[in-house]
């Protein structure tokens, strides 16, 4: 008789087994739809061409008062995209180089971090100003005394 009747400690063993299984399946399965979920939509946002480069514009330089009393001799060069319509006028990229540079310091343009820094700030400016029509600019010089 004791061989008819199943020890009370198998049974549970072989149904938590089971569900153990069911459980992580079903985890995978919806891991897995979710992050084919997030790839669908997020991945499917094309970043934009880059533009295609145009003429470059080599502006006069013009020599800025700085904030400690030292003066900035600078000139840019300004890479239109294909689609400008006409050559970029200067004026508005030396008006925002006046407006960028007139506030710093020797020493806060003295390293090429500084600069980098400076002139990615005016390039963000630029192509604000000019609607996308210049892509990039150059520092042809830049001399401070």
């Amino acid at each position: 008789m004791a061989k008819d009747k199943p020890a009370e400690g198998d049974a549970p063993k072989k149904g938590k087994g089971k569900l153990i299984i069911i459980i992580v399946v079903v985890v995978l399965l919806l891991g897995g739809g979710g992050a084919g979920g997030y790839f669908y939509f997020a991945g499917g946002e094309e970043e934009a061409p880059a533009p295609e480069p145009g003429i470059v514009v080599a502006l006069e330089p013009i020599t800025i008062n700085l904030a400690d009393g030292h003066f900035l001799k600078v000139s840019i060069a300004l890479q239109a995209t294909a689609e400008a319509h006409e050559e970029p006028d200067g004026s508005k990229a030396l008006d925002l180089m006046i407006s960028q540079f007139s506030n710093k310091s020797v020493a806060e343009l003295s390293s090429n971090e500084a600069r980098e820094e400076a002139k990615k700030k005016l390039k963000e400016a630029v192509a604000e100003a000019y609607e996308g029509e210049v892509m990039d600019l150059y520092f042809t010089e830049f001399v401070m005394q």
